[in-house]
């Protein structure tokens, strides 16, 4: 079986390689040599997606684990905040190491397997018995294994070879039809099935592929407009305009009397959300759709409450029923993917509206407006606003759903409010931000203790050169430092927008930005 040094030794390779051909080019000469029942892991591994999310590990808890696994009295000062990014850090840590015999040579699924059994370890105990098979797993690695086992677990690959350059080298395997390729992955929505099926036909096209129910795909995704009539000005007047509501995007799989739920990151909710289960199941028209909609948490008066009520539904599995009566949800439909047998991707936009209108039976839709003008279009984002939504949705009336993609079918317009901040502290960035404090603690004066009391972080909003003047102008500034963390003096002082505030037990002031990004300095 295919080994994961050798997937290491690419993705060390890619990491070097500005081309995006080259990079393809490299990629598609290791895939040709991948056993079959390596392709799958190998696909994940070096797309940074084993354990689809599950298994995710913070570099909080990754490092001190490491720290511990070689020695604390062996690690250089400032190892971490030095390296370009956290593999990097662990890389070197590694090479601290007392030698000893060479690390065995595991394979892609022995790996994949390793990372999949930290995403099941949880209830009470969980954290120790997590850092055990952490510790397991790196005593087994080389330093450059465990630099890119670091950058799964972290969700930060940065190699150069993300999903589109995989799309390339599989193009090049299936003879260059890139389009066959591009179809496989919105109907299958995972890159590393896209891979197994062009290895197995080589030689020859490759067959058509189809949604199946159960097997969820990416969700189409919006780029952002200033305005109401901005986007709508996009699709010259002809779009729909949607409430863009503040709660959790679902796909929903209704086939007879199963129905399963999956989340915008294609992971099952199912067990989570037995009363919208129900509520299909009960008030659906259709026997058999693939449907997306916006779970919302409501009141006993059905107003909808703040998003951070929601996370107590998400993804939990026990106390479930409990739960079911403190946080009632809805589910209010926006797109129809697949009714029966027939697929709905290549069908535009104001088609697929109509047939979820026809399949929806009694479950609600989004509020939605197809504006006459430019006012009806501003005034329909007001009253969003008014209600309390995030902003609202423009999407083009001849649009396809594309699976995965950010494109300009879709428009978001999010609400923003303003407020000045001060800047207390930043982080030491990574990847390319690395050289540079680069995510700002920001802080809001209380008028009783006059306290500077943080109310957030954000790295958003700044230009490279932006980044360069403000790392200088806070390094100037500084009064001392915690691991990666600088702490400044309170003279910075920045405007920012934010969409919302919601509760935070980590922050003394109780309160914590949603979505903040800095629009200037003042």
């Amino acid at each position: 079986m295919t080994s994961f040094r050798e997937v290491a030794t690419l993705c060390e390779a890619l990491a070097q390689t500005g081309s995006r051909r080259a990079l393809a080019q490299q990629v598609a000469d290791f895939l040709a040599n991948v056993d079959e029942e390596s392709v799958r892991p190998a696909v994940r591994l070096l797309l940074g997606q084993a354990g689809r999310g599950e298994a995710a590990v913070s570099g909080a808890t990754l490092w001190p684990v490491l720290v511990r696994l070689i020695g604390s009295d062996r690690v250089p000062p400032r190892l971490q905040h030095e390296a370009v990014d956290f593999g990097q850090a662990v890389e070197r840590l590694l090479r601290e190491r007392p030698s000893g015999p060479e690390p065995p040579v595991l394979s892609v699924r022995e790996v994949e397997d390793r990372i999949r059994a930290l995403g099941r370890e949880r209830g009470p105990g969980s954290r120790g018995r997590k850092e055990r098979l952490l510790a397991d797993l790196f005593a087994q690695l080389t330093p450059l294994e465990a630099k890119y086992v670091a950058k799964n677990l972290i969700r930060e690959m940065r190699t150069g070879a993300a999903e589109g350059v995989v799309l390339d080298a599989l193009a090049l395997l299936a003879g260059g039809d890139r389009r066959a390729v591009e179809r496989a992955h919105q109907s299958l929505g995972d890159v590393a099935e896209v891979a197994a099926r062009v290895l197995a036909s080589r030689g020859q096209p490759l067959p058509p592929s189809t949604l199946a129910y159960f097997r969820p795909l990416r969700p189409m995704l919006a780029q952002s407009a200033e305005s109401a009539s901005e986007a709508v000005a996009v699709f010259k007047g002809r779009a729909g305009i949607e409430e863009k509501l503040d709660g959790a995007r679902v796909q929903l799989h209704r086939e007879g009397e199963i129905c399963r739920l999956y989340s915008r990151r294609l992971l099952e909710l199912t067990p989570s959300l037995p009363d919208v289960v129900t509520a299909v199941l009960q008030k659906l028209a259709a026997p058999a759709v693939i449907l997306e909609g916006e779970v919302v948490p409501v009141d006993g008066a059905g107003r909808p409450l703040p998003f951070q009520e929601l996370m107590r539904r998400f993804r939990r599995v026990k106390d479930v029923e409990r739960l079911v009566g403190e946080v009632p949800v809805r589910l209010q439909l926006f797109d129809a993917l697949q009714v029966g047998d027939a697929s709905l991707l290549d069908c535009p936009y104001r088609e697929r509206w109509t047939i979820l209108e026809r399949v929806r039976g009694g479950l609600p839709t989004v509020r939605r407006l197809v504006p006459e003008d430019a006012a009806a279009a501003e005034a329909f984002y007001g009253r969003a606003v008014a209600d309390g939504l995030e902003g609202v949705m423009v999407k083009g009336l001849e649009a396809p759903y594309t699976p995965g993609v950010r494109g300009r079918g879709w428009l978001k317009v999010k609400r923003a409010t303003s407020v000045d901040l001060v800047i207390v502290a930043a982080d030491r960035g990574y990847g390319r931000r690395h050289g540079w404090l680069s995510n700002y603690h920001l802080a809001a004066r209380d008028d009783e203790t006059g306290r500077f009391e943080p109310v957030g972080k954000t790295f958003k909003g700044l230009t490279d050169a932006e980044f360069r003047a403000m790392t200088e102008r806070l390094s100037a500034l500084a009064v001392g430092e915690e691991g990666a963390t600088v702490f400044v003096e309170p003279r910075v002082v920045v405007e920012v927008l934010f969409t919302d505030l919601q509760r935070s037990p980590t922050y003394r002031a109780g309160l914590a930005l949603r979505f903040a990004r800095i629009t200037r300095r003042r």
